[in-house]
């Protein structure tokens, strides 16, 4: 089976992705890792590194293509990007997860873990994501219509979020496109 975790930055998707896979005895796969480890390579920070990719298509096409295919190849997997719920929606592959936060949590969140950021930074981020997405696809991947299931990680721990998600595949079978 393959599970999906999406949501927007610090929405919790790395943290519930690694205890879903762990308590699943999944494999892992994050998506924001490779999108970390491109910003380095081109020595910029993540918000420079997200207008770079305003301009540059093949970033975020070349991501996703990788993030598709290993879907296709593997099995037993917890894959966490921001579009993988919508690239498993298209290929009808999946259980779909969506983590909805408030901005005000996520913000807190994302300055606790990046040092440096501010609200400031976070809502241009979020900004040049949400406009990358929709020029490149004409997605908006937070349109819940995607998603199998919609967790609010506002008030829940990571413990309790994976316990609900588990519940859920325990019940439900997952939506495909039509």
């Amino acid at each position: 089976m393959i599970v999906t975790i999406s949501g927007e930055s610090g929405s919790g998707k790395t943290t519930v992705g690694k205890l879903l896979a762990e308590k699943l005895n999944y494999q892992f796969f994050s998506g924001g890792y490779f999108f970390r480890k491109k910003a380095e390579e081109y020595g910029l920070n993540l918000l420079e590194f997200s207008n770079y990719a305003e301009k540059h298509p093949e970033i975020d096409i070349d991501q996703d293509k990788m993030i598709l295919d290993f879907m296709r190849n593997n099995d037993n997997i917890v894959m966490e990007s921001r579009l993988s719920g919508v690239l498993a929606y298209r290929e009808a592959i999946g259980i779909k997860i969506y983590l909805d936060t408030s901005f005000n949590v996520r913000s807190r969140r994302l300055m606790e873990r990046d040092n440096g950021t501010d609200e400031k930074h976070i809502l241009a981020r979020s900004r040049s994501e949400i406009l990358r997405y929709m020029e490149f696809y004409g997605l908006d991947y937070r349109v819940f219509s995607y998603y199998d299931y919609i967790v609010d990680t506002d008030d829940f721990t990571p413990e309790a979020i994976v316990d609900s998600i588990v519940n859920y595949m325990n019940h439900k079978q997952p939506k495909n496109k039509d």
